[in-house]
């Protein structure tokens, strides 16, 4: 078991879902329940399997919570691409999101591989 809120991944990962949900505030209200909403659960799902996967009892568990969060961060790739083509999102607002989202799918690999050798 591991303490989620010391891990710098999950530290990432909040910022990124705090940023998303700042990034979205303007967002029309027709997407209130599209791509807004998706966008934010989606995000919201990067850290919310990190610390469930923290709290399995076995790395090998914790392992699974993880790939499960990096299918949830290229997901919210995707919606972040296609707010900026559909200009929901400029450029300056999304480029250092996903710069971040990136980061955390590189920390997650190195923290699954880490997990592999325990």
């Amino acid at each position: 078991m591991h303490r989620f809120e010391e891990l710098k991944i999950w530290q990432k990962a909040m910022d990124i879902t705090e940023n998303c949900y700042k990034a979205s505030e303007n967002f029309p209200n027709e997407e209130k329940f599209g791509l807004k909403s998706q966008l934010r659960r989606s995000a919201v799902s990067i850290p919310s399997n990190i610390s469930e996967g923290a709290g399995r009892n076995t790395n090998g568990e914790f392992k699974q919570f993880l790939g499960i969060a990096n299918g949830s961060s290229f997901e919210l790739l995707t919606q972040l691409y296609l707010s900026k083509r559909l200009n929901l999102i400029t450029e300056e607002k999304v480029r250092p999101i996903i710069n971040e989202v990136l980061e955390v799918t590189r920390m997650n690999y190195s923290l699954q591989k880490s997990l592999t050798k325990a």
